[in-house]
């Protein structure tokens, strides 16, 4: 009997091809639900309830004006509303508008099954295993970048 093995990628290129294939689904999800792939992220991150613009610009990796631009996009088409912290009024939250919440949650789940669905054929320690190494980078990364994810 011949078996043949997939070849082992090195880890960065792993890594980069994982990336566009995320990203890809994000771009599949998105134009169902007739958003851009940066709003479903932005809708996806928001699902869990509001958060700040400081937090979503290191989420998303956009400077503060491009995320306003995105926000004033999304708030225009009623999926999200600008909220001041009861905390501190100096900071803006973003949060779901109940349309954004519909539509967020549609996206989230959607893109959820969708990667569940890429990983369903690895057996379940092999998706523990990637999931901890993957938690581990984005620990790694979060500590490095002083919070930022």
């Amino acid at each position: 009997m011949v078996t043949t093995k997939e070849p082992v990628l090195p880890l960065t290129h792993a890594l980069v091809r994982l990336a566009h294939l995320v990203q890809q689904v994000f771009g599949e999800v998105s134009r169902e639900h007739d958003l851009t792939p940066q709003q479903a992220q932005l809708l996806c991150l928001l699902v869990d309830g509001p958060v700040g613009m400081g937090e979503l610009s290191r989420a998303l990796h956009l400077e503060k004006s491009s995320l306003t631009g995105l926000v004033d996009r999304a708030e225009k088409r009623g999926l999200v509303a600008r909220t001041r912290d009861p905390g501190d009024r100096r900071v803006c939250l973003i949060e779901l508008t109940p349309e954004g919440t519909r539509v967020g949650v549609l996206a989230h789940e959607e893109v959820a099954r969708r990667l569940e669905t890429l990983a369903g054929d690895l057996p379940d320690e092999h998706r523990d295993l990637l999931a901890a190494a993957i938690g581990g980078l984005l620990t790694a990364h979060a500590t490095r970048d002083g919070g930022a994810s």
